[in-house]
């Protein structure tokens, strides 16, 4: 099939840093070179957002970018977005729109319909009905997506966990049309992080014989950062012999209320702001622990970066998180939203530098197997083809 250069049409709402990004960029610039013809359509990023389009142009991408179809929900920049997709989409006439998140995957495939696409695929890296809106709008944006539902030819969740949630409890779509195709990530710098060791610590001024706790992720209320914070303190006042900082790396609109939160707490000197890191293989290499407090998560591209590097991870145990993270194998899950219960997991692993040490071979040898960039793309490349043979079929 990819020999008549079946044309794709790939949309996400910005490429703000973050797993659909990185998993966006590297679908189009490896499907390009397999000889597909893939465009990469996105909207803007936010002021507080970091900004992930270098990565586009890093694999040599050029991005058709429409500055109306932003974050926030707005009803006219919503419709210009819609009708400059639409004519895009008419001008170009793809064999396949495939859309990511939310707002794109609303308005994209909306526009598709128009235009009388051959074929729509939308993935889910995620949902937004839990922890980021009320309980009336995530009832009306749920019954947004089963309306979609119907005319998307195959819906893509990327765990085993979000479609059981999409499928069985929020019933967008029966188990027929939804599909299972995990996040695919060029690894081999976090595999490979070892060389790295020391550079991130001598830049923070922190020695070998502090213990380093890191989160990474967007400054935002689903993150839940605060969690984070409370556990910090908490570890530092009961346990004052316990040589041990905290990494937040990451910006977001939460940022301000964070660092008060940390002078509040009187944890000046104990919890290191980083802003965005760039190369966070060198940031991995130098952690002992990486956390992960979200509310709600698709699946944590954090902890599989984190894990290739061979670190301990802590999580909560929401959304995708348990198809990374098997507890007690290859990391530790603690209770969603509950503070007591990550505390006292993470003061354990904080303690237990044996315990530590065993996790770290199976996170490698889980992601080096399920998470690989050739993986992701086998899988993509054997989808699109059976759907266009099913197409012309018909």
């Amino acid at each position: 099939m990819a020999d008549k250069k079946i044309k794709i049409i790939r949309i996400i709402a910005r490429l703000n840093i973050g797993g659909p990004a990185i998993h966006t960029v590297l679908l189009s610039s490896a499907l390009n070179e397999a000889g597909y013809k893939d465009m990469l359509v996105c909207g803007s990023v936010g002021k507080s957002e970091g900004d992930m389009s270098y990565l586009a142009g890093e694999k040599g991408l050029d991005l058709v970018i429409i500055p109306e179809m932003g974050r926030e929900i707005n009803l006219l920049n919503d419709i210009s977005a819609l009708f400059k997709l639409y004519s895009l989409i008419r001008k170009e006439k793809p064999d396949i729109v495939h859309t990511h998140t939310a707002k794109a995957g609303t308005l994209g495939r909306i526009a598709a319909v128009m235009a009388g696409v051959p074929v729509r695929v939308h993935t889910f890296h995620g949902h937004i009905f839990d922890g980021y809106f009320s309980p009336f709008k995530a009832r009306i944006f749920l019954a947004i997506e089963r309306f979609l539902a119907a005319f998307s030819d195959r819906l893509i969740t990327v765990s085993e966990a979000v479609r059981e949630e999409i499928v069985s409890r929020l019933k967008v779509a029966g188990p027929d049309k939804v599909i299972v195709i995990p996040l695919g990530l060029e690894l081999g710098k976090f595999l490979n992080s070892g060389s790295l060791k020391w550079n991130f610590r001598k830049k923070i001024g922190v020695g070998p014989d502090t213990l380093l706790v890191g989160i990474v992720g967007r400054l935002v209320p689903i993150k839940n950062h605060m969690m984070f914070l409370d556990a910090a303190y908490k570890i530092r006042t009961e346990n004052p012999h316990l040589k041990v900082k905290f990494v937040i790396a990451g910006d977001g609109e939460l940022k301000a209320q964070l660092e008060k939160r940390v002078n509040e707490l009187g944890m000046d000197g104990y919890v290191i702001f980083t802003g965005w890191i760039k190369d966070t293989a060198e940031l991995y290499a130098d952690l002992d622990v990486v956390a992960l407090t979200s509310l709600n998560e698709g699946t944590p591209v954090s902890l599989i970066e984190a894990m290739a590097a061979g670190k301990a991870v802590i999580a909560t145990d929401v959304g995708g998180v348990k198809d990374v993270v098997t507890d007690g194998v290859n990391g530790i899950l603690a209770k969603g939203a509950d503070a007591e219960d990550f505390c006292e997991k993470l003061a354990m692993l904080l303690k237990d530098p044996d315990r530590r040490k065993r996790l770290g071979p199976n996170g490698i040898a889980l992601v080096s197997k399920k998470f690989m960039k050739e993986r992701l793309i086998g899988d993509i490349k054997n989808l699109y083809d059976d759907l266009m043979m099913k197409r012309r079929a018909r």
